[in-house]
């Protein structure tokens, strides 16, 4: 990002630094209505200030330490810049997302928990299994934030994959951060069950939808239809003797929710509940984008569910995200749940493609 070439953040510095001098004026405290106004104006334009002038001087000491590299035949020299260089690279990344998370509106739903489903696609078993690496890696990046998480409902296979898997995550910001993970994502790897040790292709899709509370999101009791069966496990084979799991069918739009995960019939029609609300919502508002014609979805990955997003190979520990052309080769910190330079990366392009919009 060239802060220089965004107009806003020069008059809001400039603005700030005007503020700065304004109030250092004791005068001007005698209108106190005045007064007041100022330095909540001051108070509001400065955190994005300290970003801007943090980011000046990280790209400063970038430079530096970039024309080192070239510039010294000193070993030692160059693997300190080298190093320092990857530091300054990432903090530069994460301010510039920090900063676009300040100048951009706010997305209503960024706030929310979200709802994450994840559904094995083309490769029989080995997609299955790779729905369980992407449930795992979402599970341990929810953990490092100490955000909660907490399954809805899974269809485990023998081997220990899921055919499909729903859950909640529950933490301060969590739709903002993990709702650029919609789509397909590949993988590329010798499955367990290959023995001729060949590489396959499978796909597993994941849908992310922002949690939704009952009084944002009201549905008619006559327009559902709910079920009561017994929770299984792996394989089909029943766990419990009570029919404690709930399966609810929005007969308007033909959607169908279960949830089997808690022995509490109650707490399971509830979690169903959620999980259809959340899922009338993203209905009613893809419908609403499309009707407007919205450019924002199609800024970064058109948000379809059977669109392509991002490529795990594992023979190269290659990640690729196809929409914006980032590829990291740290694939066992990702699926460990370090997402957060692919993340900021996905937030920039998409605050980038807002604010050109």
């Amino acid at each position: 990002m060239d802060i220089g070439e965004l107009t806003k953040l020069t008059t809001s510095e400039d603005r700030y630094d005007e503020l700065t001098e304004m109030l250092a004026d004791t005068t001007l405290m005698r209108d106190r209505e005045a007064y007041v106004r100022l330095v909540k104006e001051h108070a509001e334009l400065q955190p994005l200030v300290q970003l801007v002038r943090e980011l000046r001087e990280v790209q400063e000491e970038l430079a530096v330490n970039r024309a080192l590299l070239y510039e010294t035949d000193d070993q030692i020299l160059r693997e300190l810049a080298r190093d320092e260089v990857a530091e300054l690279e990432e903090r530069e990344t994460s301010l510039e997302a920090a900063i676009m998370e300040e100048i951009e509106p706010k997305d209503e739903n960024d706030e929310r928990n979200v709802i994450i489903e994840i559904r094995a696609g083309t490769g029989g078993e080995e997609a299955a299994l790779f729905a369980a690496d992407l449930y795992r890696m979402y599970v341990a990046y929810a953990e490092a934030r100490s955000w909660e998480t907490e399954i809805v409902d899974f269809n485990e296979t023998e081997l220990g994959g899921f055919k499909e898997i729903v859950f909640i995550i529950e933490g301060k910001g969590a739709f903002s951060r993990l709702k650029y993970e919609s789509g397909a994502h590949r993988v590329q790897r010798v499955p367990e069950t290959e023995a001729g040790g060949r590489i396959h292709t499978s796909a597993v899709t994941v849908a992310v939808l922002p949690e939704v509370d009952e009084v944002d999101f009201e549905i008619d009791p006559k327009d559902l239809q709910i079920d009561t069966y017994r929770a299984s496990g792996a394989g089909g084979q029943h766990v419990n003797k009570t029919s404690s799991a709930i399966r609810i069918t929005h007969l308007p739009s033909g959607v169908v929710v279960t949830c089997q995960d808690q022995r509490s019939q109650h707490k399971n029609r509830d979690k169903a509940m959620a999980h259809l609300r959340a899922i009338l919502l993203d209905k009613a508002e893809q419908e609403r984008a499309d009707a407007i014609a919205s450019e924002r979805r199609s800024q970064v990955g058109s948000g379809d569910r059977s669109e392509r997003i991002r490529t795990y190979n594992f023979p190269q520990s290659r990640v690729t995200d196809h929409r914006i052309g980032l590829t990291l080769y740290k694939l066992d910190r990702i699926l460990a749940g370090d997402l957060d330079e692919i993340i900021d990366a996905l937030q920039i392009a998409a605050h980038e493609a807002a604010l050109q919009a």
